[in-house]
C-alpha cells in the first residue's frame, strides 16, 4: 500500500484560506446515488465518470456467503423487497432484485483500474475474512482500502497485514494509542460536522490522513477543504470536483 506521507508542522500551521498541501480525495458516496440506485454498478460507472477517485461501497454476505454491494441488512430500504439478506442465496438475490445487486468480485471488475473503499456494516469475523478473501482472489489488494469501525477493522488487521484502512471514529476523542498500533490506519474516517482545523492538524501531526463523510454542499464542501482534510465522501460528486476545479483556478 502506499505509505503515508507524515504532514509537518508548518503545512498543520497554515491558514484556513490557504490551498491543500495535496489533492482532496474525490469519494463517491455508495456511487453516485441522486443519479444512480446505489451500490450497484451503474452508479459505480456514473460516480467515476463524474469524477470521483474512489467509490465507496458497502458489502455484506448473502446466506450462502458471497460478498455483495448492500448497506442494510435487508432489501427493504433500496429494493422495495422486505427479505434479509443473509436469508437469500445469491441465486434467490439475483431473481428478487433482477440481477441488480452486484457481487464484490463484479464491483471490482466494474471500477477498473478505479480504487474502491469498502466499507463493512455487517463486519464479523466470517464476512471480513471472505471479503479481504475476494479482494485478494481478484489481485485488488492495491486499488482497495477498508472503513468500518474498530472492531471490524481489527478483524481487517489480522486478515491482511498489508490492507489499508480507514478507521471510522465517531467521537472527537482520539482512538487511544493501543487500537492504532493494532489497527495502523493510514486514515481516521469522521462524519464531517465533528470536523475542526484543530482536529485535522492533530490528526496529521500523528501522521495520519483525515476522511470525512458525508457533505452535500458546496459551502460545507469548501469549509472542509480550508480545514485542511484529505479525503471527501459525498453523494455529490460532479458539486465537490467542481469546487475543487475552482480552487485550483
Amino acid at each position: 500500500m502506499n505509505p503515508v506521507t507524515p504532514v509537518t508542522q508548518d503545512a498543520a500551521a497554515a491558514p484556513d484560506n490557504a490551498a491543500p498541501a495535496a489533492p482532496v480525495t474525490v469519494v463517491g458516496h455508495r456511487g453516485d446515488p441522486y443519479r444512480v440506485r446505489e451500490n450497484t454498478v451503474p452508479s459505480i460507472v456514473s460516480a467515476f465518470e463524474r469524477g470521483a477517485d474512489v467509490v465507496e461501497v458497502d458489502v455484506r454476505l448473502t446466506g450462502d456467503g458471497v460478498p455483495v454491494l448492500l448497506h442494510d441488512d435487508t432489501l427493504k430500504r433500496l429494493w422495495g423487497i422486505d427479505r434479509a439478506l443473509d436469508a437469500l442465496t445469491l441465486d434467490e438475490l439475483r431473481e428478487v432484485t433482477g440481477d441488480g445487486v452486484p457481487t464484490l468480485r463484479e464491483a471490482l471488475l466494474a471500477a477498473g483500474g478505479h480504487r474502491l473503499m469498502l466499507d463493512l456494516p455487517g463486519g464479523d469475523e466470517d464476512s471480513v475474512r471472505k471479503i479481504v478473501g475476494v479482494v485478494r482472489e481478484c489481485g485488488a489488494g492495491e486499488r482497495v482500502y477498508y472503513c468500518a469501525g474498530g472492531t471490524a477493522m481489527l478483524r481487517v488487521r489480522a486478515a491482511d497485514p498489508a490492507a489499508e484502512i480507514a478507521l471510522t471514529w465517531n467521537t472527537l476523542a482520539p482512538p487511544r494509542p493501543v487500537l492504532l498500533d493494532v489497527v495502523r490506519p493510514a486514515w481516521l474516517n469522521y462524519r464531517f460536522g465533528l470536523v475542526s482545523r484543530a482536529l485535522v492538524d492533530r490528526v496529521h501531526r500523528d501522521g495520519l490522513r483525515v476522511s470525512v463523510w458525508t457533505p452535500d454542499t458546496k459551502r460545507s464542501m469548501r469549509k472542509l477543504i480550508a480545514h485542511g482534510v484529505d479525503s471527501i465522501t459525498t453523494n455529490r460528486v460532479d458539486a465537490l470536483a467542481s469546487v475543487l476545479r475552482k480552487g485550483r483556478g
